[in-house]
């Protein structure tokens, strides 16, 4: 992959700054990737080199190309870093899938100069994480301190606006930003609108991205080495609910840092319950959360209120008796039937991708699995057992699920081992004895 034609331009109420990405040993459309901010942060902008070398090194080794080649100087702290992240990505999913790629660069590698004076940012979307790492953050550290979260980027380009080839949804982005913008004035950071299509790289394939999204937010934060020093990723998952592999990690977020922006992958000492009952105290942030990831819900609507994380955070909140009176959910109360609604089962990968979606989200799946099993307790403490009753249903139909798709890949397996091995003659033997 070659990443070129680094530039920074600014019209009307936007600046930007974008690259050209040339594959280089597979055949991909040549694209052009930009990071875009308000205007008002023009001077806090920088076409930075380190900032698209994130952008690309895990799609292109994803993809199988042998090097990155990027015009432009590189932070040697960060090219080491990568190669530590690429050889965990190998140690989790194979030498095959993710084989650790050269890193090389027309100007050489030096270390940037840091800011002279410290600024910490957090990536905000309004999620229970992103709002948990802020609210923890608040509670720790006086507001004075230079590692008191001051900015908050929110992203145009995940959740919405992250498939080029859909609607893009763009007003329930700025409804969103338009209510955080009022957290931030009550909390005293201030949110800065990022807009990018630096998913459209790799978004022939939905899952693919989830393998190193990380590095997506930490390209972000690269391109405001101007004015902030830290930011905090919000974990995804709890060291306590068996952390296991996936984009963001404490094992990879931090090997994104350079010499002049340090990357903190921060809150997996948190289970999932445990932020919300952070939130729930704090009615700031539980008028803003923004659970959903239903990217065709009402422009003016923080939550679907019917996907399963919205369900799965509505329930949480009625757990600490805080769904009642929140304004960023539709329902105020929880019913077995809303429950019921849940699927479980595989997603079916050959549909078309709004389908597709829109099953992924209302579908019950090994990653949200832990979250429903806690639930089972402290739904039955405040004796809401019509609802304990119907996620044991659910994580019952779960399992069997499993069972059989294991079952089905066990036969499989069989199956090749006897074309492959024996020409056939064990299925012919299994047929008589049937």
């Amino acid at each position: 992959m070659h990443i070129s034609n680094i530039k920074k331009t600014i019209s009307g109420d936007r600046a930007r700054i974008a690259a050209t990405y040339t594959w280089e040993d597979c055949d991909r459309p040549q694209t052009e990737v930009y990071i875009e901010t308000a205007s008002a942060f023009a001077e806090d902008l920088a076409p930075n080199a380190n900032a698209f070398l994130l952008g690309g090194v895990m799609p292109a080794m994803l993809h199988g190309e042998r090097r990155v080649y990027i015009d432009g100087q590189v932070c040697p702290e960060l090219r080491n870093g990568l190669v530590t992240a690429m050889q965990q990505l190998q140690q989790w999913h194979g030498k095959e899938a993710c084989r650790p790629i050269a890193i090389e660069a027309t100007q050489g590698f030096m270390p940037g100069i840091p800011r002279t004076q410290a600024r910490a940012a957090s990536f905000q979307s309004g999620g229970v994480d992103a709002l948990a790492t802020l609210r923890s953050n608040r509670l720790d550290i006086p507001l004075e301190h230079p590692a008191s979260i001051k900015d908050g980027l929110m992203i145009y380009g995940f959740d919405l606006g992250a498939y080029e080839s859909m609607d893009q949804n763009l007003e329930a982005f700025e409804y969103a930003r338009s209510r955080l913008d009022k957290l931030g004035q009550a909390e005293h950071f201030t949110l800065i609108p990022v807009y990018t299509n630096l998913v459209y790289l790799d978004d022939d394939d939905a899952n693919r991205f989830w393998f190193y999204f990380g590095a997506t937010l930490a390209a972000i934060a690269h391109a405001f080495v101007p004015r902030i020093s830290t930011v905090r990723i919000a974990s995804s998952d709890s060291v306590l609910g068996e952390l296991v592999p996936m984009g963001s990690h404490p094992l990879l977020d931090p090997n994104y840092s350079s010499a002049d922006l340090q990357i903190i992958h921060d809150g997996a000492r948190f289970s999932r319950l445990e932020k919300i009952g952070l939130i729930a105290q704090w009615d700031a942030g539980l008028q803003n959360i923004r659970a959903c990831w239903d990217a065709f819900r009402a422009a003016d609507a923080l939550n679907c209120g019917r996907c399963e994380k919205c369900l799965r955070t509505m329930t949480q909140l009625l757990v600490f008796d805080k769904l009642k009176g929140c304004r960023a959910f539709p329902f105020d109360d929880i019913t077995p039937e809303q429950l019921n609604d849940l699927r479980v089962g595989p997603v079916d990968l050959s549909a078309p991708r709004k389908e597709l979606l829109e099953q992924a989200i209302r579908t019950l799946t090994v990653g949200n699995l832990k979250n429903w099993e806690m639930l089972l307790q402290e739904l039955a403490k405040i004796g809401r057992h019509d609802l304990v009753e119907v996620i044991r249903a659910k994580l019952a139909e779960y399992a069997r699920c499993e069972r059989r798709r294991y079952r089905e890949s066990f036969r499989q397996k069989v199956a090749r081992l006897d074309d492959r091995l024996l020409r056939g003659q064990l299925r012919k033997i299994y047929r008589k004895l049937r």
